[in-house]
């Protein structure tokens, strides 16, 4: 969709002043520049290339060179939406803040008049908890409209700059960053106010009654199995998420008792492997029996000294068995003796047993577990490769592990080995120049990867058969997920980091480009009646946008998923599936948000010519899907790489291929017998007869030499989980009309023999 179109089409009632007015901007760079807004009559009437050729002379002629009066007029206007923007953003900000303190007080005295009343004493009404809740529901949509009013803002002023500077070659976007940073509408953080709100909200809807208990909420556990699935969700969508998780969902609070702070959504991974061979990577991606993967993960900052040494092991559903993550815990100090086998575990639990706060039986399975990680490190010679950073946001029941579902912003990762001969962690198991302060501008281009999407997983614990809540199901075929099978941090940041040395790629790579927004297709997420308009600014369809196709964002961009917002134009998503993600390899490199919508592109003049071409074929798909848009891309892995796409080998597939080819080999025994009946009992040998015996003996003799090599081609295929065709179009229609020649050929020459023809 064209940014203008938009603009226009996403104003919400409220802001409808306050939005930047972007076709003032553009007006101010036609008039500066002399473009001409409109094509002459007589242009109308010659072909398409005259036309062209006739606005691009117009062009041309009415071009006149970009003066210092028309900069500082340009930018006398920009600063000016700019500083109107930022004033409605702390004042609506402010606002917002004000009645969630006084829904606070409101909520705290509703809910003592619940819980602390005397026997005589009469509770509030339903009614009053009524009130309240449509209260909060109402600053949640306040919340969710400011992101996106900030959210739309901000790609505005980018696409405007990015306008500007293409139009006039006067670059104004670094002077731009620098006033952004003194007016930093963008850099709002909505995080705080979800929790109080979830708190308030979850207060209000259990009546003042909600459910206790562990806020670890499994985290004291050494081993937990659950069914995850995963999905992206874009920037634009990240507030309005937790806004309609948190309706349902409290977001768990470890510690109650402090105020919420950034540091404490921070979790940080340090991804072990063997850098020679990788076999943890290719273990994770080909998802192989038993495949493990090692990491060491804090949460919070780097002054945390609690650091939990992690394995999860892939468990195919055959073996009976389900994946498991286990984990114990040590201090930051003796993790490099640790990892490098100079301390025992012994001694690594030693204090642990003096304290007596763990049972025996809890400190040896830990102690098991960390000797089998030491011996698996020194044996396979892992070393730190990749670090992984997000900030997560948990929504769960405390105490109630049945439904719980995190959602991890400002995903980052970044390397930790030495390969190169650049010293990152050196000797250490981690590298010490970074901490939590995303998004890591200190770090040169090659050592990290910016991810461009929230990843959002939803972990299920339900009885055999029984569905998930329907609000979840609603969820996760809404247009603000995009599923994605598999998918993983590790491997996504080792594919992306390793390029020289990683030769699989996930499947998912190729489609790191793909824009996942979707189109709203159901009534689903946070919404207010009557909060938009379908007014324009403007009514005429101009050119607003650039030869890119995509918009470029810094770093400090609401894309950290604080910020972001949803959109009218998004997209249903289907299924229940597990994970997928896009990425921008390159830092800094601007994430797409708009299609390009200059009507001079090269790419849309391409497009219009082909558009003849495909007309016959898109009105014959049309009358097969009707006016569904229909999606076909075919992805290409880079020079030198493959895809890996995910295969699930269970052991009846085994016993397939070994039916299949028994049963090749039973008919190529009939066939043998059949060729040793004719040759040695016939009644009146002769040569007829031989030939028939010999052609039967070598349909027999193809045929087994045929299942042997079928049979061995697809066992290997299964054992190395290769995506391979496993069915025979070929060889059961060939061997039949084989068969078919051979009867009636045995059947000619006995009639011949008995002078019948």
């Amino acid at each position: 969709m064209k940014f203008g179109q938009q603009l226009r089409s996403s104003i919400i009632r409220e802001y409808q002043w306050y939005y930047i007015d972007y076709n003032a901007l553009k007006a101010e760079l036609k008039r500066g520049s002399g473009s001409p807004d409109v094509i002459h009559e007589d242009d109308n009437q010659a072909g398409p290339s005259d036309t062209r050729a006739a606005e691009n002379t117009r062009r041309a002629h009415h071009k006149k060179k970009w003066t210092e009066e028309d900069e500082q007029a340009f930018i006398a206007k920009l600063y000016a939406e700019l500083e109107k923007v930022y004033t409605k953003t702390k004042v609506k900000q402010s606002e917002i803040q004000r009645r969630i303190a006084v829904g606070e007080r409101e909520v705290r005295e509703v809910v003592s008049r619940a819980t602390e009343r005397g026997l005589n004493e009469q509770g509030p009404s339903e009614e009053e908890f009524i009130l309240l809740e449509e209260d909060l529901s109402d600053i949640i949509a306040d919340v969710h409209d400011l992101a996106k009013y900030v959210q739309l803002n901000y790609t505005g002023f980018y696409k405007i700059i990015k306008k500007h500077d293409k139009t006039t070659n006067w670059y104004l976007r670094p002077a731009f960053d620098t006033a952004l940073k003194k007016k930093p509408f963008y850099n709002e953080d909505f995080d705080a106010e979800v929790v109080k709100l979830s708190n308030m909200y979850n207060n209000v809807r259990t009546r003042g009654n909600p459910v206790k208990g562990d806020s670890a909420a499994g985290g004291s556990q050494g081993s937990f199995v659950r069914q995850t699935t995963k999905y992206w969700v874009h920037p634009d969508n990240v507030t309005e998420l937790k806004l309609v998780i948190l309706k349902h969902l409290p977001v768990l609070v470890f510690n109650a008792s402090k105020e919420f702070e950034i540091a404490d959504s921070a979790i940080t991974s340090i991804y072990y492997d063997n850098t020679d061979k990788w076999n943890l990577y290719e273990g994770r991606l080909k998802k192989t029996e038993g495949a493990e993967a090692i990491r060491l993960r804090w949460y919070g900052g780097m002054q945390n000294d609690t650091i939990f040494v992690e394995r999860k092991t892939h468990r195919e559903d055959w073996t009976g068995e389900k994946s498991v993550k286990a984990r114990f815990s040590m201090k930051e100090k003796n993790v490099n003796a640790y990892m490098r086998g100079d301390l025992l575990t012994t001694a690594l639990f030693e204090k642990a047993r003096k304290d007596g706060k763990k049972s025996e039986k809890a400190i040896a399975e830990d102690e098991s577990l960390a000797k089998e990680i030491q011996y698996s490190v020194l044996k396979n010679g892992y070393r730190p490769v990749c670090r992984s950073f997000y900030n997560r946001t948990a929504f769960q029941l405390p105490a109630d592990a049945r439904v719980r579902i995190s959602l991890d912003t400002e995903l980052t990762m970044v390397r930790e080995d030495n390969l190169d001969g650049v010293r990152r962690s050196g000797d250490n198991w981690r590298r010490m120049d970074i901490g939590i302060d995303w998004p890591f501008s200190q770090l040169p281009a090659g050592d990290l990867v910016r991810f461009p999407y929230a990843v959002l997983e939803v972990k299920l614990q339900t009885q055999h058969g029984q569905e998930p809540p329907e609000w979840v199901r609603q969820l996760i075929s809404s247009h603000l997920v995009e599923a994605v099978p598999k998918f993983s941090k590790f491997i996504h940041g080792t594919a992306s980091m390793f390029p020289d040395h990683i030769n699989l790629l996930p499947y998912w790579m190729p489609q790191m480009d793909i824009d996942i927004r979707k189109p709203v297709t159901h009534n689903f997420g946070i919404q207010r009646p009557d909060h938009s308009l379908s007014g324009t600014t403007s009514d005429e369809e101009e050119d607003d946008s650039d030869d890119d196709e995509t918009l470029e964002m810094t770093a400090e961009s609401p894309s950290n998923g604080n910020n972001g917002v949803s959109r009218n134009a998004q997209t249903l998503v289907p299924g229940d599936i597990e994970g997928q993600t896009t990425s921008g390899p390159i830092p800094n490199v601007d994430y797409p948000l708009y299609d390009s919508d200059d009507d001079s592109d090269e790419e849309d003049r391409i497009e219009e010519a082909r558009r003849l071409d495909v007309e016959l074929y898109s009105n014959r798909n049309q009358m097969f899907f009707g006016n569904q848009e229909i999606q076909n891309r075919k992805f290409k892995a880079p020079k030198g790489k493959k895809i890996y796409v995910p295969v699930r080998v269970e052991p009846k597939v085994y016993f397939a291929a070994e039916r299949t080819f028994l049963g090749w080999l039973e008919f190529s025994i009939y066939v043998g017998a059949i060729a040793a009946t004719l040759l040695n009992f016939g009644e009146k040998p002769s040569i007829l007869a031989f030939l028939a015996a010999g052609f039967f003996t070598l349909l027999g003799v193809l045929a087994l030499c045929y299942s042997v090599g079928i049979y061995l081609y697809r066992s290997q295929g299964i054992r190395e989980r290769r995506v391979i065709k496993y069915y025979d179009r070929i060889g059961p229609s060939v061997l039949c009309g084989a068969l078919f020649i051979g009867v009636i050929l045995n059947f000619a020459f006995e009639g011949y023999d008995r002078n019948l023809w």
